[in-house]
């Protein structure tokens, strides 16, 4: 039986049966609704035995009443400091956005930090002011938001695809050195669905190729590795708060970093090329770098303040709940849950991912698995299709930046696409269910009917199958 190192909790799907929890007539329903956070891992009240009929053939769910709502705003608690902020009428970047960025700085333990207007933003102005663009080529996972292979496109970099390790979802570093070229100038890691990369392995490949490293930790708030914050161990690190991510603004992003010349780079090109920092000159100098504009609103900071106060305790009940549900489903034949790497020592948990072999279950498929698991009442998603096939590469190619910076037998598609397959990414994104991180906020009780949703399906599939659904 394995250990979840996240918990130290030995409790196994074995031991969850002896408990009668899903043993004998079946499922228990939870007769309230959770709120926000549920009072962490109280013993849950659990009632009303189930019968064994699946809810996609007409049973009861598992799961009776909702789940904890996402995003959270409690008047109470978060609505002054945006009133105040809507009444003053300062509106554009000031005190509240610096004390954003000073707050977060401090809390991931880096030295600065800049807020711009999304993830994706941030990624960009990270290439850019590390010197990447036309010609470079730039290390990139498949497994991810088409937002990552985006910020490599708009700088003029070519995105070079490594295959995912099929245990943890990230980028597999056992397979990074094979994709180094003469124009390789960045690793770009992505600590996907709030899993950390191997960084360890990653800055080692990184420093004998004298490589960049720009950590898209998008969906990493607060995951750790030997204790250290994902996004903190490269040359910089991106955040998105986006309004499903765990610290949600509605939209807005940031960068970190420990190198005080290129923050004051970033700063600068956030902010039209204006001077800023080591990049005032003399008095009238007036702009010094072709920049844009990303900067974030005071209102926007009012509420990332407020999300920031309770993001501690929330990872830490997202941690204990996706441990916990591991154990649970740990021994489902056909259940294959997420592997953390050796030295992490925190999870962010943006999502509960596994993955799902459809031959245990009867060989049912695994869209019919999710409607069923829906059907109990647990969220789900099949997640990311494969990034290294899709149109938008052919279409960046025959840009006319593309055309110019580019040889034709670079630009051969064909030839990119086979130069770039990933099988392992292939069959992940063909087996993969993710549970939304809103769920691991909800009751100890509740991570219990999750897997047993799983084991009723299970038990169901052949009938399920056969039914059509």
């Amino acid at each position: 039986m394995e250990k979840d190192k996240t918990s130290g909790s030995s409790y196994s799907r074995r031991t969850f049966l002896k408990q009668g929890a899903i043993m004998g007539a079946g499922a228990v329903v939870a007769v309230h609704t959770v709120p926000a956070l549920a009072g962490t891992l109280s013993a849950p009240v659990m009632t009303h035995p189930e019968g064994h009929v699946p809810a996609i053939l007409g049973g009861r769910p598992v799961k009776s009443g909702s789940w904890p709502s996402w995003p959270i705003w409690n008047p109470e608690t978060d609505e002054q400091r945006v009133i105040d902020v809507l009444r003053s009428g300062v509106w554009s970047r000031a005190h509240l956005v610096e004390e954003f960025e000073e707050k977060w700085a401090a809390t991931l333990g880096v030295k600065r930090c800049l807020t711009v207007v999304n993830g994706t933003n941030a990624l960009i102005a990270s290439l850019v002011q590390l010197g990447i663009g036309g010609g470079d080529e730039v290390i990139v996972p498949p497994y991810t938001f088409i937002a990552t292979v985006i910020a490599v496109l708009a700088t003029g970099a070519m995105p070079v695809f490594v295959d995912t390790d099929p245990e943890t979802y990230q980028i597999d570093v056992r397979k990074i050195e094979a994709k180094i070229t003469p124009r390789t100038r960045a690793i770009l890691p992505v600590h996907i669905l709030g899993l950390p990369a191997d960084m360890t392995n990653i800055l080692k490949i990184a420093r004998r190729h004298n490589l960049a490293v720009v950590e898209d930790a998008c969906q990493a708030w607060l995951a750790e590795i030997d204790g250290k914050k994902a996004g903190t161990f490269g040359d910089a690190g991106c955040f998105s708060f986006q309004n499903s991510k765990n610290l949600p603004i509605g939209e807005g992003g940031a960068i970190v970093s420990d190198d005080d010349g290129f923050m004051d780079r970033c700063h600068s090109y956030h902010s039209y090329g204006m001077p800023y920092g080591t990049l005032v000159g003399a008095v009238g100098a007036g702009t010094v770098m072709a920049g844009t504009k990303l900067r974030l609103t005071e209102y926007q900071a009012a509420i990332g303040l407020a999300q920031l106060a309770r993001l501690e305790e929330q990872t830490d009940l997202r941690n204990k709940n996706a441990a916990y549900l591991k154990q649970l489903i740990l021994d489902i034949p056909g259940i294959v849950p997420y592997k953390l790497y050796e030295k992490v020592t925190r999870a962010a948990f943006h999502l509960f991912p596994f993955r799902y072999r459809s031959a245990e279950f009867n060989d049912l498929p695994r869209e019919t698995f999710l409607k069923a698991l829906s059907a109990e009442g647990v969220p789900c998603l099949s997640g990311y299709t494969p990034l290294n096939n899709q149109p938008y590469l052919g279409h960046a190619f025959q840009t006319k930046n593309f055309q110019k910076m580019y040889s034709p037998e670079s630009l051969d598609i064909a030839a990119y696409l086979e130069r770039n397959e990933c099988p392992e990414n292939d069959r992940l994104c063909q087996e993969m269910v993710w549970i939304p991180q809103n769920v691991l906020l909800g009751s100890r009780n509740d991570m219990e009917l999750v897997a047993h949703a799983i084991e009723k399906i299970r038990k169901n599939a052949d009938r399920i199958r056969k039914n059509g659904n």
